[in-house]
């Protein structure tokens, strides 16, 4: 077996963080010994102690920090790191270069969970061995500044089927909410951020309100729009129609009381909540941009539309809410293809591959 050190330099939660967490949880199954080397007051630091990992402490505070350079040396060599995963820009940076000045000969592999512009060619193509994507539209990205496409691999985040499952999940939401079982629900699960779509969903829903007066809207998550998504909606009449749900622990019973999920992101690697709503066998509606387009098959597990299209956003909702027996194909197509191409195994087996293959061992 091998010993695997995340780094990760940002200190919030994100789906990010949860995904490499989720990794490490899987690859632990494999016999693999995982450490994660943080910065202090981080919350994967946190929630890693909490699943029973090693965790390291170091302040990466800056881009070209020699005191955490030597940090992470030191850890290196003490706990005979074989991989270095580097998430962010900074420990990206650090932990690299501390890789690569390394006695042991290690690799270094960098995973690039997000859309968002690249700010450093350096930590793509010259530290690490190995770049891994969330999605194909990454990949491309990635390849279209330069980066090597021989040295980028794609491995999708996964979910846990087993917590997504519409079979196991007891519905509660719509008699802790006082709604109606036949009212049509919509909802979206998301931080709320402005990238995230939420006031193009809330510009939508008059058009649809005036098809289906008895609907009700649902948004689950914090965030710093918070504030301003609330005046919108008193701004537009909404309240009665729109609930802020606020952050859920139990996302699977808001999915399940839903009649179609909707997330009009502005910008998105790849998709993880609209992988989820698929696996409750729910109908999707996105955004046309970013990796949206690798999960949601237009027409087949739900619909895509342009980028801040509000009047098109509600055009796709009525269409799902019109036609009960291919919303509920959708959602069995959309179950189908989560199992398929989008399982926490498959995430889990890929990078256990990948590392080994970087090592030189068989992943039998």
């Amino acid at each position: 077996m091998f010993t695997l050190l995340h780094t990760e330099s940002s200190k919030g939660w994100g789906g990010q963080e949860n995904r490499t967490l989720r990794e490490a949880v899987g690859l632990r199954g494999y016999g693999v010994k995982i450490i994660f080397l943080c910065q202090p007051d981080s919350e994967l630091a946190k929630k890693a102690a909490a699943a029973g990992f090693e965790i390291r402490e170091c302040v990466m505070e800056k881009s070209y920090d020699l005191s955490a350079i030597f940090k992470i040396l030191r850890v290196i060599k003490k706990e005979g790191v074989d991989i270095v995963n580097t998430h962010s820009g900074r420990d990206s940076l650090v932990a690299g270069i501390a890789g690569r000045l390394s006695s042991r000969s290690l690799k270094i592999v960098r995973t690039r969970h997000l859309e968002m512009p690249i700010t450093s060619r350096f930590t793509y193509s010259f530290l690490p061995h190995k770049v891994v994507t969330v999605s194909e539209h990454v990949r491309r990205y990635l390849i279209s500044c330069g980066v090597c496409f021989e040295n980028i691999v794609s491995v999708p985040t996964g979910i846990d089927l087993s917590v997504f499952n519409p079979s196991e999940v007891q519905e509660t939401l719509r008699q802790e909410l006082g709604l109606d079982a036949t009212a049509p629900l919509v909802g979206t699960v998301a931080i709320l951020r402005r990238r995230k779509g939420h006031h193009i969903l809330l510009d939508a829903l008059q058009r649809v309100i005036e098809k289906f007066p008895e609907a009700r809207f649902v948004f689950a998550g914090d965030g710093p729009q918070k504030q301003n998504l609330e005046e919108k909606i008193k701004e537009l009449g909404l309240q009665e129609k729109v609930i802020m749900l606020g952050m859920r622990k139990d996302i699977p019973n808001v999915l399940k009381a839903l009649d179609v999920f909707v997330l009009p992101t502005l910008q998105e690697a790849l998709g993880t909540s609209f992988i989820e709503a698929m696996a409750m066998e729910k109908p999707v509606i996105g955004s046309n941009i970013g990796g949206v387009g690798e999960v949601i098959r237009e027409g087949v597990n739900g619909y895509l539309v342009p980028s801040e299209d509000s009047e098109a956003l509600a055009n796709a909702i009525i269409k799902i809410l019109e036609d009960k027996q291919k919303a509920l194909k959708m959602g069995l197509e959309g179950r189908k293809i989560a199992e398929q191409e989008f399982s926490a195994e498959k995430m889990y087996e890929r990078m256990y591959r990948l590392y080994s293959s970087l090592l030189g061992r068989s992943a039998s």
